[in-house]
């Protein structure tokens, strides 16, 4: 009887410890996301600071606010595909803003509908002459997805920001800071872009997917002892 339970036994107590282990691991995730939520939204609300020089600089200032005086090259901006909260699509406006010691960063200035893509279509948010843009930094983190499109820079086309692409679409020649900033919730003239689009949350879904690893462990527990009455019912 030992040796007709032997390998279910096996089977079941491998299986069990990795649904252990799965929900486990979920469990760290889950932790190690909501530190990650914590540390955005404590760099969010700080006072903002000019743009640094370098990218370790800047890595080390995801998400907190940068301040920065200049001008924008509006007929050099570049609309990334986004979808709004609501669901509506539309576009991300990204304008090269040169600084006033000539370096230049890219700024996402905001949303638009996909009715107001075209420049002329609100050319009272065309900000021209010095001003000043803030917003928090954001790190090129490349394609977001394998679904996500190829940008298309000789067409203007974008579909995820890509610092080094778009610096060499729309200014070549400019040293470009290797980051970005999104503008925040100051309104424009017109309305459009509307800014303050940056997203804080992330998707945290770790807890129900490692009650879902235990619940499978549990049934697991359920099913073998069952399987053992059983047989045992049957030996006798």
């Amino acid at each position: 009887m030992r040796r007709a339970l032997l390998w279910p036994s096996v089977w079941a107590a491998t299986g069990f410890l990795v649904l252990i282990g799965l929900g486990t691991w979920q469990i760290q995730r889950l932790h190690w996301k909501e530190g990650l939520i914590a540390a955005r939204e404590a760099a969010f609300h700080l006072p903002p600071v000019p743009p640094p020089a370098t990218l370790d600089a800047a890595e080390a200032l995801e998400y907190h606010p940068v301040r920065a005086d200049g001008r924008f090259l509006n007929d050099r901006e570049m609309p990334v595909a986004a979808i709004a909260d609501d669901g509506a699509a539309g576009f991300d406006i990204v304008t090269p803003f040169v600084l006033d010691d000539g370096r230049v960063l890219l700024v996402d200035r905001g949303f638009v509908p996909t009715a107001l893509k075209a420049p002329d279509s609100r050319r009272a948010g065309e900000i021209s002459g010095p001003t000043r843009v803030t917003g928090p930094l954001r790190l090129d983190r490349g394609r977001p997805s394998w679904f996500t499109p190829d940008n298309r820079p000789a067409r203007n086309e974008w579909y995820f920001v890509d610092i080094r692409a778009m610096a060499a679409s729309a200014v070549p020649r400019a040293p470009v800071l290797p980051y970005y900033i999104d503008a925040d919730a100051t309104p424009n003239p017109g309305g459009w872009p509307k800014g303050g689009q940056t997203v804080i949350d992330l998707p945290n879904h770790h807890l129900s997917y490692a009650i879902t690893w235990y619940a499978l462990a549990a049934g697991l527990v359920q099913i073998y002892i069952l399987f053992v009455r059983r047989r045992l019912k049957e030996r006798a």
